[in-house]
């Protein structure tokens, strides 16, 4: 059974940070290409980053420089730094591991101005 679990989510003011974890079980997870997306009310699910199995990254243009993902093969665990958060990233993150299409269940990131 393939669970992703997100945690790190909250509350915080504009300027500050936060950092997300994904939890992976079920899965041989050095092999995924694993995501970040995250979701606005009322607006499609949109990609934030991502990482390959050899750690190459790519990010929205809204989020680079600002938020980082990273990953710890041996915890089997992906994370997402992110700093100079500003309300317009406030959403539900959500965790995707790309082979199979898995999804945790989300974290809502609130920033408040």
């Amino acid at each position: 059974q393939v669970q992703l679990v997100e945690s790190g989510g909250g509350l915080v003011q504009a300027g500050g940070s936060l950092r997300l974890s994904c939890a992976a079980s079920g899965i041989i997870f050095s092999i995924y290409a694993m995501g970040w997306y995250r979701q606005h009310p009322g607006k499609q699910r949109e990609l934030v980053a991502r990482i390959t199995m050899r750690g190459s990254t790519n990010y929205a243009d809204s989020v680079k420089g600002r938020f980082t993902i990273s990953r710890d093969n041996a915890k089997n665990t992906v994370y997402l730094q992110m700093n100079s958060l500003n309300p317009e990233d406030t959403a539900v993150y959500y965790c995707n591991a790309e082979l199979g299409g898995y999804w945790g269940q989300g974290t809502q990131v609130t920033v408040s101005s």
